[in-house]
């Protein structure tokens, strides 16, 4: 059994991710992390299989979009990230 969560992330300022070429745009972006749960435990567990970002692609319409699949840890240094440069503002 699979589970699917889905939470918008955003971004105040420019930001970088490894895996995904050049700066992205601040803004905000769906993050959906998919998960499969651990059979033989006593108790409920999930593994997480899969985190993916959803990117606006330009020069190919407004609805062009483009899912990447990220590091969860990545972009957990890039919110801190932002978080610190909206403080040094």
């Amino acid at each position: 059994m699979q589970r699917i969560t889905s939470k918008p992330v955003t971004f105040q300022y420019p930001f970088t991710l490894d895996g995904v070429d050049g700066r992205l745009e601040a803004g905000t972006y769906e993050v959906e992390t998919c998960e499969e749960l651990i059979q033989g435990l006593s108790f409920v567990a999930y593994r997480r299989i899969s985190t993916t970002i959803e990117l606006r692609m330009k020069g190919y319409g407004h609805g062009a979009r483009q899912v990447i699949t990220i590091d969860p840890s990545d972009l957990e240094d890039a919110q801190r990230s932002d978080i610190r440069d909206a403080e040094v503002r």
